[in-house]
């Protein structure tokens, strides 16, 4: 069977981590709905966005490492079809029990998929430039949100069938994007661990503790602030902005990835250190102007909020990622990425169900006044440690 040029199959890659964001982020522009249709509590919608996290954590804790020897496109194709089966779950679902089975595929699926695919980034990259890859890896996670906000927020004011159209689409899209995998190379000369693989946890490798704890800490900020609006975010807009409408939601929700998306375009030839320095200032920024735009209720307080803390996603992510992709041995580098998505997913489902919880128990507004400035402690914690990588010992994680 013919395979792809290294240049497709870098395109490819970069769509698989398109696909997997806009999976994880669907089902956030369709909650209103099931909310309506089905009385749900704000606990019951952060708890049902936390499977998908606290599934991705356990795959990646028992397969995080598998893609180093059996080959990224293997684990790709198993990882892509498992995000279509959770697809499928969501797009037939009768009632909420199938949202639980749906969001917990889509975590098996992209904890398979997502380490392989940006170790695969830095191994077609052109050049071999891992900073390119680190960019256009944040770009495609940006354009897959934004894609699922937009796409999503459309279909669900527009369309017919609010909430199993936006399933179907992306169903057939993740079906395309696994035939493209299909032609993918088999292995990549001088990626592949030696020995079998068998399950033995996540480890990071010896000398590069104080490369992932800066790296982890930061994507993990990031994260924590992914999780405030996406598993609240059309909530949020409806409630504190004033609109009904789920396409202009979806938009306002969407500029924060647009922004993502250009900054890691544009910033990608800082060193990782200095871009996780200025995001975690930048995002930090970013959760005080969200709760500003909660206390006044300003659609454009709001919208500079989401610029801003866009703006630090989008240089926390791409820092995270550098700092990773320029220091992980290629053997293990699907490994060393799993470890970091690993703290970043688990801290990222701890976030919503707790959100939830506030919501739940003292309203929307309070919830945003307390877990954003704790967001943004993260965020300066994550620039602080970027700040002191490399003056001082290094710390032995192994």
């Amino acid at each position: 069977m013919p395979s792809l040029s290294n240049r497709s199959s870098f395109w490819t890659a970069a769509g698989v981590v398109a696909i997997a964001l806009w999976a994880s982020g669907a089902p956030s522009m369709v909650y209103p709905v099931y909310v309506a249709e089905w009385h749900l509590p704000a606990i019951v919608i952060t708890s049902i966005f936390a499977v998908y996290p606290i599934s991705l954590v356990v795959i990646l804790i028992v397969f995080g490492s598998i893609s180093d020897y059996v080959g990224r496109r293997a684990t790709l194709l198993a990882g892509v079809a498992a995000m279509a089966i959770g697809i499928l779950f969501f797009a037939l679902a009768p009632d909420v029990g199938w949202l639980f089975a749906g969001r917990a595929f889509q975590g098996i699926g992209v904890g398979l998929a997502m380490s392989p695919a940006s170790a695969a980034m830095v191994e077609f990259n052109p050049g071999g430039n891992s900073a390119r890859a680190s960019s256009i890896n944040t770009a495609a996670t940006a354009l897959g949100l934004a894609l699922a906000t937009i796409v999503g927020g459309a279909l669900v004011q527009y369309a017919p069938l609010p909430s199993h159209l936006t399933y179907w689409v992306l169903f057939v899209l993740t079906l395309g994007i696994f035939a493209m995998v299909l032609f993918m190379p088999r292995r990549i000369i001088g990626t592949t661990a030696e020995g079998r693989w068998r399950p033995r946890g996540i480890r990071v490798p010896r000398g590069l503790g104080s490369v992932f704890a800066a790296s982890a800490l930061a994507i993990t900020a990031g994260f924590s602030m992914g999780a405030l609006l996406l598993s609240l975010g059309s909530q949020i807009a409806k409630d504190l902005i004033g609109t009904e409408n789920a396409f202009v939601a979806g938009c306002v929700i969407a500029l924060s990835a647009i922004t993502i998306g250009v900054v890691a375009i544009l910033a990608r030839r800082l060193q990782p250190r200095t871009s996780i320095f200025f995001g975690g200032i930048a995002t930090a920024l970013g959760m005080g102007l969200l709760v500003l735009s909660a206390v006044t209720g300003s659609l454009p307080v709001f919208l500079v909020a989401s610029i801003v803390s866009g703006t630090g996603y989008g240089l926390l992510f791409l820092g995270g990622l550098g700092l990773t992709n320029r220091h992980a041995p290629a053997h293990h580098r699907a490994q060393t990425l799993s470890a970091v998505y690993l703290v970043a997913y688990l801290s990222q489902g701890l976030v919503a169900v707790a959100v939830g919880l506030s919501a739940t128990s003292i309203g929307l507004a309070p919830a945003v006044d307390i877990w954003a400035p704790i967001i943004a402690a993260i965020c300066l914690l994550a620039a602080l440690l970027a700040a002191l990588v490399g003056r001082g010992p290094r710390i032995a994680l192994t």
